[in-house]
């Protein structure tokens, strides 16, 4: 049984940078997408980011463009979320999960049966 374990998180000022870590086991991360997704207080989850398995495609949210970068070490069997550039408006909790389909820009969470805990990212103005 696949389990994902996210760490990393944390308080970072406005234009600060975290990384967050997802890492997995019980899955083989090439079989798998694997998504970041968040949840702030009030507001609906929305995919972040995802990392194809299968041919390390990547795909962001429009939000993140350009200050994130999603990676994956296989050694590790860890996939990396860099945060950059960090706004207010990225505070929330962080999840990672895993999918046996194809990263999509839609990140249909319904499509991600494995999911960590998440991990708390907060950015002060």
């Amino acid at each position: 049984q696949g389990l994902l374990v996210e760490s990393g998180g944390g308080l970072v000022q406005y234009g600060g940078s975290l990384r967050l870590a997802c890492a997995a086991s019980g899955l083989t991360l090439d079989y798998f997408a694997i998504a970041w997704f968040r949840q702030a207080p009030g507001k609906e989850r929305e995919g972040v980011s995802c990392f194809s398995g299968s041919d390390s495609s990547t795909v962001y949210a429009d939000s993140v463009k350009g200050r994130f970068t999603i990676s994956r070490d296989n050694a590790k069997n860890t996939v990396y979320l860099q945060m950059n550039s960090l706004k207010p408006e990225d505070t929330a909790v962080y999840y990672c999960a895993a999918s046996q389909y194809a990263c999509s820009p839609y990140f249909r969470s319904y499509e991600y049966p494995y999911w960590g805990q998440g991990t708390q990212v907060t950015v002060s103005s």
